[in-house]
């Protein structure tokens, strides 16, 4: 373990060899159940919030619940939840899809920043963990990693911990909105924001990089204002994703 730590400190992020680490171990998995416990409080209030929102919509307890399992992306949900009309038409899935990959385009660089731990396994066994991956199992792995752990049993492992939370508080907060008249009472409707926002805490490294914070917000706020629709998700993401490259350009 002391020499995965200097090698991590030496900027090496590869797992140091010899360590026999195995892909699947008890104890790792274990570990990471225990380590999404600090993070189940945030997915349950979100959870919640998105049942309730799916139940204020019309969706069906089944249709929710099927959304939350095989998704797992509560920003995406309330996004293609909020968008989704009847009759669907083929304009309509297009700009669904469309702005759902954007909402979602971050999972490419988390996964992409894991790589360099997980990268060398078989697909079999690291598709898995990443199709369970949220922003709080990121950061689980990521501080577990650098903390000097090697044990890849965990990213799986604290990922389907969440998941399951996921599922069940989406079916309590759908009963709770099929009979709550306004979520928006109980402040429902600003968990989505307040869980983004708390997000960032984490990842803040300098005024630098906030500034692409800023030019995403400020533009997709303008957008919505100016656009109808859901517009803003694409040009914030678009602004900020250039502002940062541009940075990182000059530095």
């Amino acid at each position: 373990m002391a020499d995965t730590r200097d090698s991590l400190k030496a900027g090496d992020s590869s797992p140091a060899p010899g360590t026999g680490t195995r892909y699947l171990s008890a104890a790792g998995f274990a570990e990471g159940v225990r380590l999404a416990v600090a993070a189940i409080p945030v997915m349950a209030l979100f959870g919640t919030a998105f049942g309730a929102f799916a139940a204020q919509k019309g969706f069906g307890l089944v249709e929710a619940t099927v959304m939350s399992a095989l998704m797992f992306a509560g920003a995406s949900q309330f996004v293609a939840s909020e968008m989704w009309t009847e009759p669907l038409t083929a304009s309509v899935i297009f700009t669904l899809c469309l702005v759902t990959a954007a909402v979602n385009m971050r999972f490419m660089l988390m996964t992409a920043s894991m790589r360099p731990w997980l990268g060398g396994l078989p697909a079999w066994q690291t598709y898995p963990a990443m199709a369970l991956l949220t922003e709080p199992g990121w950061l689980i792995a990521m501080r577990y990693r650098a903390a000097g752990g090697t044990d890849h049993s965990i990213v799986l492992s604290s990922g389907i911990a969440l998941w399951l939370i996921w599922i069940a508080f989406t079916v309590l907060g759908y009963l709770l909105g099929a009979v709550v008249a306004d979520p928006r009472r109980y402040a429902l409707d600003l968990v989505m924001p307040v869980f983004f926002t708390v997000m960032l805490v984490p990842l803040w490294s300098g005024p630098r990089r906030a500034i692409a914070w800023i030019v995403a917000g400020v533009i997709a706020l303008a957008t919505a204002e100016l656009v109808p629709g859901s517009w803003y998700i694409i040009t914030g993401t678009v602004a900020g994703t250039l502002t940062a490259g541009w940075l990182d350009e000059r530095a």
